[in-house]
């Protein structure tokens, strides 16, 4: 395949690029004319080349053409730098796919207009449809529409793989979304300020990872004046270029407009009127033009860039020298090395533009608390040594963040298109990092290589939390400023390049790092996770990654008689139970339960055999629907990411669980001390209460506040419950068992109180976990015995499954009895007296007669 000709325009992320320099749509429809002498629907040759000087002295660079131009427009165009967006007309206000002469119309337009123009520098894209009837789009459906358009820009690349290629969309079907599109191109009449930046934000969502490009927007001066045209147009192009577009087409250059095989006379969208004078919209949008595409900021704050590294020497240098040329007037950049033992010190030398620190490998959470302590900014933005920063990244950052009232804001992060193929299936295969939107504009959580924060809420909250030595530092911080009361914002133009795990074996060890964080945020944020330890989100999870196997098509709002403005596609959540035969908890729960069945009777094996068969074909329609670019794509890219999709949750959840079955318990020392303490409880069983008195005002919550503070004291291991759950504490002794404290309050009026307290011993996790290997193990040797005709020898070891669960229910009581003890003591401390209740007696009187 030859390289792309000279001054041909790419797609870069969110953005256009054209050579090294980035190419920011500032364009203008053209036309059509009255036929000239060729009967082409163009001016002649000095018409048309007036008009492109004076497009040019507008700030224009593309102009939008609704007929393929013949080739010398097309030398005209680049001669006077402008560049050429070709619409491609055939009959598709008709039901073409029930007319075989109209799909093969629509294949000979589209491969002729790509023919004629093949590898012509000043043609900037073609568009293979422009606005297809919603009635239509309703009518086959949206995939059917959808694969017909894909065989259009298939067929065009196929003629000139080079070029890129869109169609393009407006409101009323907003819900196509074809998947070979190089870009997103839509036209939105939209006049209210408010509305369109809204409507902006949403079509950015819908763009996804590519670019999205305005491809009509306008207004009729003949109905609504002049001035009301120039005010119009001009905050549209600052909307439209603050939004991160990567540009916008303003219909119309003039009003001379030929269509229907006559001439236009009752409207004027044009920004010069027909003798190609200019109106005042001209000169709004001129103005716009010439500032496009960085408007100034209201105020420019320094701006702390920190980039934690280890062992990050591979992608290093791209990283530090994308940071070296980013587009913001007041930004450093703090590299903190974490103890690396590769390269990272000299590769720091050769970037003096970088601030260095080094430390030891004390974990990525106190490498960023150290670029905020070394941060002179009054915002700290934070990317990865795998990553490379957009140029523009900062400016839409800082802008977004400016215009929000958060306290944080995060971004998008892509695969960089130089990755090689296993890297395009892992970022498609589940885990990869990705951002949590509960909006178009409020995040739940952004990507740690993709994140910034005013200094100030860092510093509130005590920045990142010194546990998370891997990974999960991102989500801990996001919450705990959620749960301050704060906001977290989204840029969807603020990108980086991130570099995914290049081998199978690197991904699944960041799955494994990935799996201890959830862990350790688990104990952390419960009310974040549910039973099975998996995270739960209340946003939208944008990533090219798979989040889980949808079924079903999605749901499209068209309104009532398909007539809705803005008709929207609602997609399927992913289906839980097939997402469910994929995860560690199904192997441990039903597999293997069924595999130990097996070993015992041979007539079940093809339960075993059908559950783990069904857990293989279930990855493998993940794999089918996984959306992996075709550039990077290969034969056995799908069976490498249904391979990665059976092995990730594996991976991932057995570290997960690794962290929660390795909880440690309380310190030998702490528990001698509360056994050393007169009991204050004599009740036992699995809800043993505890009455306490008080007649100096003492309530639950001095009670708990106290309880806390010796258990931290004395070494006790516990958490405090998180505000989802039922209880106030837990409490663990060893790894087998713990107890939950509950309290609640009883006013008798005046000063007095009676506070209740309930404590319920569990059995942890890996309590649970061994009981049940323990059980397995002895029903699959009980068979073996049977099998063997020892069936006697078999009932003898049964009996060591209700021993085990005895033992561990002892452990649980003992430490529910030294739990209870040291309450006893934490609320004698503060003046409770302890209460038995009596049967027949009130309460009230109970404790009365108690405390005289």
């Amino acid at each position: 395949m030859p390289p792309p000709a000279n001054g041909l325009v790419t797609v870069d992320g969110r953005f256009f690029r054209c050579g090294a320099q980035k190419f920011h749509v500032k364009g203008c429809t053209y036309g059509p004319f009255a036929p000239n002498a060729a009967g082409e629907p163009y001016p002649g040759q000095t018409r048309m080349r007036t008009d492109f000087r004076l497009l040019r002295e507008l700030g224009a660079n593309l102009i939008r053409v609704y007929h393929p131009p013949p080739r010398w427009i097309l030398d005209m165009a680049g001669e006077e730098g402008l560049k050429v967006f070709v619409d491609i007309p055939w009959r598709k206000h008709t039901c073409w796919l029930d007319d075989e002469a109209a799909m093969r119309e629509a294949r000979e337009s589209v491969a002729k207009a790509v023919r004629d123009t093949r590898e012509h520098p000043a043609v900037f894209a073609f568009s293979v449809v422009n606005e297809i009837p919603p009635d239509i789009a309703r009518w086959y459906g949206a995939a059917a529409i959808e694969e017909f358009v894909d065989e259009l820009v298939d067929a065009g690349k196929q003629l000139d793989p080079h070029r890129l290629f869109t169609f393009a969309n407006f409101p009323p079907t907003e819900f196509l979304r074809p998947r070979l599109l190089d870009f997103a191109c839509f036209n939105v009449y939209l006049h209210d300020p408010r509305a369109f930046e809204n409507y902006l934000a949403r079509l950015q969502i819908i763009a996804d990872e590519k670019p999205l490009m305005l491809g009509e927007f306008g207004m009729d001066s003949f109905r609504e004046g002049p001035e009301r045209q120039a005010e119009i147009l001009g905050w549209h192009v600052e909307t439209a270029f603050r939004g991160g577009a990567a540009g916008t087409i303003l219909f119309s250059f003039t009003d001379d407009w030929f269509t229907g095989g006559h001439q236009i006379e009752n409207w004027a969208f044009g920004l010069t009127d027909r003798a190609r004078q200019p109106k005042p919209a001209f000169h709004a949008v001129q103005s716009r033009f010439t500032q496009a595409p960085h408007f100034p900021l209201p105020r420019t704050p320094r701006v702390s860039v920190v980039v934690a590294s280890y062992n990050g020497a591979r992608t290093l240098p791209a990283c530090l020298e994308s940071l070296g040329r980013l587009n913001y007037p007041d930004y450093e950049v703090i590299l903190v090395d974490d103890g690396s033992t590769d390269d990272t010190p000299a590769i720091a030398k050769r970037y003096p533009h970088a601030g260095y620190i080094r430390q030891a490998n004390w974990g990525l959470s106190y490498a960023r608390n150290a670029g905020i302590l070394a941060a002179t900014g009054v915002i700290v933005a934070f990317t990865d040594s795998d990553c490379r920063a957009d140029e523009d990244w900062l400016y839409y950052l800082v802008n977004d963040l400016l215009k929000s009232n958060a306290a944080g804001i995060g971004g998008p992060n892509y695969l960089p298109t130089e990755d090689n193929w296993i890297a395009a299936a892992v970022s498609t295969s589940p885990g990869a990092p990705s951002h949590v939107l509960l909006d178009d504009r409020a995040a739940e959580h952004v990507p740690g290589c993709n994140m910034a924060f005013w200094k100030w809420a860092l510093e509130q909250i005590g920045g990142f939390d010194p546990i998370f030595r891997k990974a999960g530092d991102d989500v801990d911080v996001c919450w705990r400023l959620m749960e301050n009361g704060h906001k977290i914002a989204f840029s969807p133009a603020a990108f980086v390049w991130h570099y995914r795990r290049c081998t199978v074996g690197a991904y699944l060890r960041q799955q494994r790092g990935y799996g201890e964080a959830e862990a350790l945020l688990r104990n952390k944020h419960p009310e974040y996770f549910n039973a099975m330890g998996a995270s739960i989100w209340h946003g939208v999870i944008y990533t090219r990654a798979l989040q889980g196997i949808r079924v079903g098509r999605p749901v499209i709002y068209h309104g009532i008689f398909g007539c809705g403005l803005f008709q929207t596609l609602y997609a399927q959540q992913p289906a839980g139970m097939l997402n469910f035969i994929t995860s560690l908890e199904y192997h441990a729960l039903v597999i293997f339960p069924l595999l130990v069945l097996a070993l015992l009777f041979s007539i079940l094996w093809p339960l075993p055999a059908a559950a783990l068969l069904a857990s293989i074909a279930a990855c493998a329609v993940a794999a089918a629907q996984a959306y992996i670019p075709m550039k990077q794509r290969r034969f056995w890219s799908r069976p490498l990411v249904a391979l990665l999709y059976f092995l990730q949750p594996l991976f991932r959840g057995l570290e997960r669980y690794q962290g929660r079955l390795q909880r440690r318990g309380t310190p030998w020392d702490a528990l001698a001390r509360a056994k050393a303490l007169p009991p204050a409880l004599r009740q036992t069983g699995q809800d043993a209460q505890l009455q306490l008195w008080s007649e100096n005002g003492a309530d639950r919550l001095r009670l708990l506040q106290a309880l806390f503070d010796r258990l931290e004291r004395d070494g006790w291991r516990h958490r405090s419950a998180s505000a989802y759950e039922p209880s106030d504490i837990e409490v663990y002794g060893n790894r087998w068992n713990k107890v939950q404290v509950q309290t609640t309050d009883e006013n008798h009026g005046g000063n007095k109180r009676l506070v209740r307290v309930r404590l319920r011993y569990q059995w942890t996790l890996a309590a649970r976990v061994a009981f049940t290997v323990i059980t397995a193990v002895i029903l699959a040797i009980f068979g073996g015995l049977e099998k063997a005709g020892l069936k006697v020898a078999g009932y003898g070891i049964l009996p060591l499954i209700p021993v085990a669960s005895y033992f561990i229910n002892l452990r649980a009581r003992r430490l529910q009895r030294l739990v209870s003890t040291l309450v006893g003591d934490v609320a004698q401390r503060l003046g409770f007296v302890a209460v038995p209740s009596k049967s027949g007696e009130s309460t009230k009187d109970s404790a009365t007669e108690q405390a005289s």
